[in-house]
């Protein structure tokens, strides 16, 4: 009887094998005439040794090695995989699922010793470490652009090649990168935002999305710029910021000729050009054609401001619009104009003062072809066509075609006169009333 039991585990497992071979098949590479093969290490291609890679005929992958394979193979069948008691998933080797575990569990045992800034696992520790270090091991070929990360340069690659290999299958917009897909999916088609702060309630679709917006309670700004000291919570606006000191701009609008210093800015330029509005806003239909600028609306309609100013109580619906205002009491203008020397509190004050030396005026009315240096200026006049007026006062219900028109007039019900003369501190509600004063001393 055992010796039935063994013939027969052994039939069993000859017909697993033979089941196995119909989706394996043996390549066999070498390098050609020239000397270079993709596939080939760089010691094998000098003494032409053979490579022989295990292909699955399934998803087309493959292996250096057959037991790889063989545990990659698991996937498609479903045998003997090791299962998640939380969520279900299943895993082909016990490490990933050990791995995985500490998603729910929310261990992170690897901690940088520079930062204490802790990681689930011990190769997430290793990409970290190399933000302190500035290693950047991964090279394009085309451009010579260096990367701390394999796939990041993949994914830069895409920039040259152009390759968007992956759809959305609703709406037809391609991306370079799966990540982005689902992403986009989430974030445009679903709205699901599964993750939310345990701080302030706000919810987000991903889960690295919320570990940075946590930052802006803990004041945690960990991505340190080395040429200036200022520091940022995202290695992302870091890199942003160091275009500053090198003045890189290598993306080019072809229309316009204005360059950039991220492809993702020029994306969204273009669509000044385009007149693309892709953002809709659920509640009043309202289009846009940034991400943040409707998410900036949105708060018109909650009335949201969780961010306060510490100096005066005011209070903001976004944290960048707190950091700007704060420089009114610091009296800090980081940004100058090359041509007059004028310093200003915000980079998009000096972009649009530039245009007085220069002239340019790329915002023009369809209407009327009236043009303008700025784009609000543009929609504040089209309300003359319109007759819209949007904003309204809550204390008298008149109208405005403009938020800062409502603003100066609500100082006339709440009595407040913002704008003190530094010689004689009489204050005024408008700001052209204490310029007129000031010229009586």
């Amino acid at each position: 009887q055992a010796y039935t039991e063994q013939r027969n585990e052994t039939n069993k497992e000859e017909t697993r094998t033979e089941q196995l071979s119909l989706h394996i098949s043996a390549v066999v590479e070498s390098k050609d005439q020239e000397g270079s093969s993709s596939s080939v290490s760089e010691s094998q291609s000098d003494t032409g040794t053979k490579k022989i890679s295990f292909k699955c005929d399934i998803c087309g992958r493959c292996y250096t090695q057959h037991r790889n394979l063989k545990t990659h193979y698991r996937t498609h069948t479903g045998e003997g995989l090791f299962s998640c008691e939380t969520c279900g998933k299943s895993f082909s080797i016990m490490r990933n699922l050990n791995r995985h575990k500490r998603t729910h569990t929310g261990e992170r045992p690897f901690s940088c010793q520079i930062c204490g800034n802790s990681f689930s696992q011990s190769s997430h520790l290793k990409v970290h470490k190399r933000i302190h270090t500035g290693e950047k091991p991964f090279s394009c070929q085309i451009c010579g652009k260096s990367f701390c990360q394999i796939s990041i340069l993949n994914r830069h690659k895409t920039i040259h090649t152009g390759e968007r290999p992956f759809s959305c299958r609703i709406c037809g917009k391609s991306f370079s990168r799966i990540g982005d897909l689902k992403e986009h999916i989430i974030g445009i088609h679903t709205r699901e935002r599964p993750f939310s702060c345990q701080i302030c309630g706000k919810s987000f679709s991903q889960s690295s999305t919320l570990n940075v917006h946590k930052r802006i309670h803990t004041g945690e700004r960990p991505f340190l710029c080395q040429i200036c000291g200022k520091s940022f919570c995202q290695i992302s606006i870091l890199n942003r910021h160091k275009a500053i000191h090198t003045g890189e701009r290598p993306f080019s609008c072809q229309i316009c000729g204005k360059s950039f210093s991220r492809i993702f800015d020029l994306k969204e330029h273009k669509r000044i050009h385009t007149r693309e509005r892709p953002f809709s806003c659920q509640l009043c239909g309202k289009l846009f054609s940034r991400i943040r600028y409707l998410n900036r609306h949105k708060t018109i309609h909650t009335g949201e401001k969780p961010f306060s100013c510490q100096s005066c109580g005011k209070s903001f619906s976004q944290i960048s619009s707190l950091n700007l205002h704060k420089r009114i009491h610091t009296g800090e203008r980081p940004f100058s104009c090359q041509i007059c020397g004028k310093n200003f509190r915000a980079i998009s004050h000096l972009n649009v003062h530039k245009r007085i030396h220069t002239g340019e005026r790329p915002f023009s009315c369809e209407t009327c072809g009236k043009s303008f240096s700025e784009i609000s200026n543009l929609k504040a006049h089209k309300r003359i066509h319109t007759g819209e007026r949007p904003f309204s006062c809550e204390y008298c219900r008149k109208s405005f075609s403009r938020m800062g028109h409502l603003s100066r007039h609500k100082r006339t019900h709440t009595n407040e006169k913002p704008f003190s003369c530094q010689f004689c501190e009489k204050s005024f509600y408008r700001k052209d009333k204490l310029s007129n004063h000031m010229k009586t001393h």
